[in-house]
């Protein structure tokens, strides 16, 4: 049982305690300068998701005062273009190309307005909406990882207390060696949440 202790005391030596405490200060430090970058690229995508979503509702308008504006045209062309096709003819030229497409898949008769139409005239506005969700994804992503970084920082900062209270107390001391343990179990601890924390890409 001595000897055990013996051993196991060999980690409350000076020179161990020494590297763990540096060890746990550069961990922490290097964990807490991710963790600040991690939180600078979630407000980054953050605002670019929140940039996007605009633009897309932009767009989104813009495609309903075209559908409307083509709704009317296309209307009053038909309504004249018996009876007065000079008149038809302006509200002809006044199509969209989405509208002609539409009115060439589909024929004059009826409503020529189709999926294909609607798609068209909301292109912009779904591809926008489609960046402002990948942007509020990634943002996601990192926010998780300065949550994890934080742990990381929050474990090593506790290893570091420990491996500190132990370097003021004497070597004899079963308190040394029980903080010394408790800062290697921490520094350890911490590692391995560090090497699962996954990479943004």
């Amino acid at each position: 049982m001595n000897q055990l202790l013996d051993r196991i005391r060999f980690i409350s030596r000076e020179l161990v305690l020494g590297t763990m405490i540096a060890l746990l200060s550069v961990g922490t430090a290097v964990a807490s300068f991710q963790g600040a970058m991690a939180d600078s690229e979630q407000n980054k995508f953050e605002i670019a998701g929140m940039k996007a979503l605009n633009d897309g509702n932009a767009e989104y308008l813009t495609g309903n005062q075209v559908w409307i504006q083509d709704d009317s045209n296309f209307d009053n062309y038909y309504i004249n273009r018996d009876r007065d096709p000079e008149l038809a003819d302006y509200y002809y030229g006044n199509f969209t190309e989405e509208l002609d497409a539409a009115i060439e898949r589909n024929g004059e008769e009826g409503y020529p307005i189709d999926d294909e139409y609607v798609d068209a005239i909301y292109a912009s506005a779904y591809a926008f909406w489609e960046e402002s969700d990948t942007s509020f994804d990634l943002g996601a992503k990192w926010d998780e990882r300065g949550d994890m970084l934080q742990l990381v920082v929050m474990i090593m900062a506790l290893g570091l207390a420990f491996s500190a209270w132990a370097s003021l107390l004497k070597e004899e001391s079963n308190m040394r060696l029980l903080f010394s343990l408790a800062g290697m179990i921490m520094f350890v601890y911490g590692l391995i949440v560090y090497i699962g924390i996954p990479n943004v890409s």
